[in-house]
């Protein structure tokens, strides 16, 4: 099975067919606009299996899988304290497992912005992560954690790994978090300014899976958005 999870930057609808040689069986796509509410005949045919969630019909998250793969979007909260966190978009693929797909936002949080978001929502919902993949745009790194705060990047990592749930590129490419060489995501669109601030989380099943993870050639992907796609093949049991 391959996954993709990109940050489209907005308007999928004229940049979905850049994804279409890599063949994904599921694409996680962060700043989508939402299929059922586009007029664009070839989006909504490429979008024909999907969930989707937003704040606006132009701007949100989606799942878009081939026809033969069933999604199922499940009912986990996304409350936290009475204060609704986003957006995360939770749905079970084929029976089989459980996929989150992220994309971090501010919410206008003082204190609880971006990866304060993911902290609030695994705490409701960390009894749902068994067998699950986490994947998208955590708009977050370890470089920037705060002394004072129990909700940094590191401390997400902690709780996660806690459950045996641990980032696919640190275990593939053995590096650590904050010190990451093959970024994700260039502020502005510019070489000099890059980060690695898009993720892919998975419990044992998925880092013993793991065949392959490559990412988006930046000579292609910085024309149509400022992140690169991650790509990951997973061998899939036989039956």
């Amino acid at each position: 099975m391959k996954i993709i999870t990109w940050n489209c930057n907005g308007a999928l609808r004229k940049k979905f067919e850049n994804l279409t040689d890599f063949n994904a069986d599921i694409h996680i796509i962060q700043e989508c606009e939402n299929p059922a509410e586009t007029k664009h005949k070839e989006y909504n045919e490429w979008a024909e299996n999907y969930l989707w969630i937003g704040d606006t019909k132009n701007k949100g998250i989606g799942i878009f899988a081939k026809k033969n793969i069933e999604l199922k979007r499940l009912n986990w909260s996304d409350n936290y304290k009475d204060h609704k966190v986003k957006h995360f978009l939770p749905c079970s693929v084929n029976g089989d497992f459980d996929l989150l797909a992220v994309w971090n936002h501010s919410n206008k949080s003082p204190t609880f912005g971006y990866i304060g978001q993911l902290w609030k929502y695994l705490q409701v919902n960390k009894p749902n992560l068994n067998k699950s993949l986490i994947i998208g745009d955590f708009n977050s790194n370890k470089i920037w954690d705060k002394w004072d705060r129990w909700w940094n990047h590191s401390d997400v990592v902690t709780e996660l790994n806690e459950i045996g749930i641990e980032s696919l590129y640190h275990k593939y490419w053995k590096e650590e978090q904050g010190t990451e060489t093959r970024p994700t995501f260039f502020l502005h669109r510019k070489l000099e300014k890059p980060y690695h601030i898009d993720y892919v989380f998975g419990s044992k099943e998925f880092i013993d899976a793991l065949k392959e993870m490559e990412f988006g050639k930046i000579s292609d992907w910085l024309k149509v958005s400022d992140h690169l796609p991650i790509i990951c093949e997973f061998e899939t049991e036989k039956k």
